[in-house]
């Protein structure tokens, strides 16, 4: 079952698919917001088996949520009811900051960088809620059994 990652943005939605074991976060293309963004969005998940829909939740530094963090949260729910599926939230206070960092640090022009923030934001958005959910290796397994 793969997982589909939004950063939820009023210009545009970044998004990020999972691989099936839910290791690795990949973006895809952002989508320009318009009317009907929860049917397309709903588009999208069929037949990519997606079973899970992650969208970032932009809290304020202080950890309460403002006018974005409240517009996240009712895209998440038109999202659930388009497609049927589970929608989690995830904080992403630092996500947009990270993705500018990595680009920067990779030396993208401008440009290219406006390319490809919402795509990364998706990404780092969807690997966090990935890392979160991993299932627990037992470390104390015996390697050799003598």
């Amino acid at each position: 079952m793969r997982i589909l990652g939004i950063d939820y943005g009023r210009v545009r939605l970044g998004l990020a698919l999972s691989d099936e074991e839910g290791i690795l976060a990949s973006p895809l293309p952002p989508l320009a917001r318009s009317h009907g963004d929860a049917e397309r969005v709903a588009e999208i998940v069929q037949g990519r088996n997606v079973g899970r829909i992650v969208v970032g939740l932009p809290l304020r530094m202080d950890g309460l949520a403002g006018t974005m963090a409240e517009e996240a949260q009712a895209f998440a729910h038109e999202i659930q009811k388009h497609t049927g599926l589970p929608v989690d939230l995830v904080d992403e206070r630092w996500t947009s900051s990270e993705a500018e960092r990595a680009m920067l640090e990779g030396d993208l022009s401008r440009e290219r960088r406006r390319q490809l923030r919402d795509g990364l934001a998706a990404v780092l958005i969807l690997q966090t809620y990935l890392a979160m959910n991993a299932p627990r290796r037992d470390s104390a397994e015996p390697s050799d059994k003598r």
